[in-house]
C-alpha cells in the first residue's frame, strides 16, 4: 500500500506535470477521511493508489515533438513478418495507435479508409495495435476491413506506445518522408484530415 501512503501526502500543487491528476488525488484522499463505509474506503484507497501510479508514470513518460526524428522500431505484422518503420521511408507515414476495445478508434476507421485510398501513393498508414490479444487484433482488422498495414506490440511490453508517449486512444502520429515527426493528433479529431490535406494535396 505504498501508493496510498504517498497519496495521503499529495496536494494539487506538488503534482505540477499533471494538475488534473493531482486534484483528483486530493479529492480521493479527502473522501477517504469523510466516508465511513468500509467498502467505499477500500475502493477509494485503491483508486488513490492507482492515480498516484498514473501520476508517476506521466512524469517519467518520454516526450516527442514535431521536427524530431521518429523513434525506430521493428514489430510483427499480420503475416508474422517483421516490419521496420524505416522500411516506409520516402512516404508520409501515419502511426495509428488503436485497439479493438476503443470505440473512438473504430468510429474513425471509415474516414481513414477514404483518406487511405485518396493518398495511398504518397502515404502509408501503419496501425499499431494496443492491449489486444493476437486473436482479437486479427479479428478486428478483418471485421473493420482495414486495408492498411498493421503491427502488434507484445502484451508484456508496449514498447512503441511508450517510445511515442501515447496516453490516449486513438493517437495518430504523422511522420514526414524524411522520418521526422510532422504532427501528433490525440483523439478522433476531424482536424487530422485537414492536416493530411494540407500536407499531401500538393
Amino acid at each position: 500500500m505504498t501508493g496510498v501512503k504517498h497519496a495521503r501526502g499529495i496536494n494539487a500543487k506538488n503534482v505540477k506535470p499533471c494538475p488534473l491528476f493531482g486534484a483528483l488525488c486530493v479529492y480521493m484522499v479527502e473522501r477517504l477521511t469523510k466516508n465511513n463505509t468500509k467498502k467505499m474506503k477500500k475502493l477509494m484507497m485503491l483508486m488513490a493508489a492507482l492515480t498516484f501510479t498514473m501520476v508517476m508514470n506521466a512524469q517519467d513518460a518520454p516526450k516527442i515533438a514535431e521536427g524530431q526524428d521518429a523513434p525506430e522500431f521493428t514489430l510483427p505484422g499480420l503475416d508474422g513478418k517483421t516490419l521496420k518503420l524505416s522500411d516506409l521511408r520516402g512516404k508520409y507515414v501515419v502511426l495509428d495507435f488503436w485497439g479493438s476495445w476503443c470505440a473512438n478508434c473504430i468510429k474513425g476507421f471509415p474516414e481513414m479508409a477514404v483518406y487511405y485510398e485518396k493518398y495511398k501513393d504518397k502515404m502509408e498508414i501503419l496501425g499499431v495495435d494496443c492491449n489486444d490479444t493476437e486473436a482479437r487484433w486479427k479479428a478486428a482488422v478483418e471485421k473493420h476491413k482495414m486495408p492498411w498495414k498493421q503491427i502488434r506490440q507484445s502484451k508484456e511490453g508496449d514498447q512503441v506506445t511508450v517510445m511515442y508517449g501515447v496516453k490516449a486512444f486513438p493517437t495518430k502520429v504523422i511522420i514526414n518522408p524524411e522520418g521526422k515527426i510532422a504532427k501528433v493528433v490525440v483523439g478522433e479529431d476531424p482536424a487530422f484530415y485537414t492536416i493530411l490535406d494540407e500536407l499531401l494535396a500538393q
